[in-house]
């Protein structure tokens, strides 16, 4: 049996933990041969457990704690603590395994709410679950969600050879606001989200970029900004923004711009490499 679940982008200017992406970046679980206890084969360095220590294994149990042990092959294309969702990628895998191998039956819904209470918000564990561009909160205990598809472009993202963590991301971040910003900040998110459903990338794109929930604060973090914001700009982007926590620099443009924004922005000789990336439009699914 083969879990396969996309790389996400959440936040998306000023979806603030409640919109996020599905990427085509993925995490693979293969799992193999029953085992007398738990052993995960990976190359994702030292400091993965391979055994129930491992994220994936502490999902998976805590849902069904007398699955039969097995042995599990993970192999991993999106970054570690880049702004991709690779912890949130390997929630939603651990919740799937349980599923599969302890059969769960469990709702796409079901497997929403149990990532959400596990992540704490919804913007990356909804996408890589669903597939394409999810609106959803976490209010109160209680997850609400829409699906959308994506209006057509190309994603180029930027990734710093570092890691930032989302901790350090959020000390940055106002502890309180006034009134007044935050009706301005939401209505700068409305215009986007609606944007985003019509399909609208020029209008979308100029309320990402004025986003005030967080990236005015976290783009100190992230020295390579300004440059990939600006070679971006030259190339008829609709918006650069930082994904999820960052420190990961996306930026949406007309398919056939992707190309030579990427070939431009790898030639700046910045500190990370360059991918082009497609909108997945499926999210997690299993293969026998």
């Amino acid at each position: 049996m083969r879990i396969t679940v996309p790389a996400t982008s959440a936040n998306v200017g000023p979806g603030f933990d409640s919109v996020g992406i599905a990427v085509s970046k993925y995490l693979i679980i293969e799992v193999l041969e029953p085992r007398a206890s738990w052993l995960i084969d990976h190359d994702l360095g030292e400091e993965i457990p391979t055994n129930e220590e491992n994220l994936l294994l502490k999902t998976a149990l805590q849902l069904a704690p007398d699955l039969p042990p097995h042995h599990l092959k993970m192999i991993s294309e999106v970054p570690l603590a880049r702004g991709l969702g690779s912890s949130s990628s390997v929630i939603v895998a651990g919740i799937e395994l349980a599923n599969q191998l302890g059969n769960l039956s469990l709702s796409d819904h079901d497997k929403l709410e149990i990532a959400t209470k596990i992540e704490g918000h919804p913007d990356n564990v909804a996408p890589a679950i669903f597939g394409n561009l999810v609106v959803a909160s976490y209010v109160d205990q209680q997850t609400n969600h829409l699906v959308l598809p994506f209006p057509e472009c190309a994603l180029v993202a930027f990734v710093p050879n570092y890691e930032l963590k989302t901790s350090d991301s959020r000390n940055v971040l106002p502890k309180e606001w006034t009134y007044k910003e935050a009706v301005a900040a939401s209505a700068i998110a409305n215009v986007a989200i609606a944007a985003l459903a019509k399909g609208d990338l020029r209008t979308a794109g100029q309320a990402i970029e004025s986003d005030r929930f967080h990236e005015r604060y976290r783009q100190q973090l992230v020295a390579e900004f300004p440059d990939v914001k600006e070679v971006a700009h030259q190339h008829e982007a609709y918006a650069t923004y930082l994904s999820g926590a960052g420190p990961t620099i996306m930026t949406l443009l007309p398919v056939d711009h992707a190309e030579a924004f990427a070939k431009d922005l790898e030639s700046k000789g910045l500190n990370g490499q360059v991918f082009v990336l497609s909108v997945d439009t499926r999210g997690v699914s299993v293969k026998d």
